[in-house]
């Protein structure tokens, strides 16, 4: 069975983040798509990060109608700040027979070569690189028989625009799926203050 891993710190997690990976799945030779919720760092300032099972909640909530999408918190239970490199060689250890696909952003592409341990990312795991505004990613040609750039919708919905604009009362329904705003809705999250309703 083939994994692909998607992290973030799904802070709210929203449609584009689901866009992604329902395409993922459909157009690619992945089984299931694993959104890992990052954890915070410790070495950062918190600013709007939600805490992490408010967080891990909401994806859970996110993607309870799809049977390609899970959620998983392995990196709640690693040492933090926690490397994708590290978090995948735990997943390859605690499911034995899954191959494990990497999924990230042109944007972090161009800047692989300041992950750790990249050359044994790059060697241990294929890759999927997925389009983002103003990013021209290219793969070198050596590269190609394990990273590839797919061609999935580019979605420019910003959690942070999402967050800000639910502070500043903004209805954002659409850019949500409607569990999720609920929650945030129900639990006054992101600054919501209720309009009395």
């Amino acid at each position: 069975m083939r994994i692909g891993i998607f992290s973030g710190s799904f802070n709210p997690v929203h449609v584009g983040h689901l866009i992604l990976a329902n395409y993922l799945c459909e157009f690619t030779d992945l089984d299931e798509v694993w959104f890992v919720v990052t954890p915070h760092n410790p070495l950062k300032e918190a600013g709007d990060l939600l805490h992490d099972d408010l967080r891990l909640k909401m994806t859970q909530l996110a993607l309870e109608e799809f049977d390609r999408m899970k959620v998983s918190d392995v990196e709640f239970r690693m040492p933090r700040p926690s490397y994708t490199i590290d978090t995948l060689t735990r997943l390859t250890n605690e499911h034995p027979g899954k191959d494990f696909t990497l999924i990230i952003g042109g944007d972090n592409w161009n800047r692989f070569h300041r992950w750790k341990e990249y050359e044994r990312l790059i060697s241990d795991y294929p890759i999927l690189v997925y389009p983002r505004l103003g990013e021209e990613a290219a793969i070198p040609e050596q590269l190609r028989a394990s990273v590839r750039i797919v061609e999935a919708p580019v979605m420019e919905v910003s959690s942070t625009f999402i967050r800000e604009s639910i502070q500043n009362g903004k209805d954002m329904r659409a850019f949500l799926p409607p569990k999720v705003y609920d929650f945030i809705i129900k639990n006054g999250l992101y600054g919501h203050v209720p309009h009395g309703k």
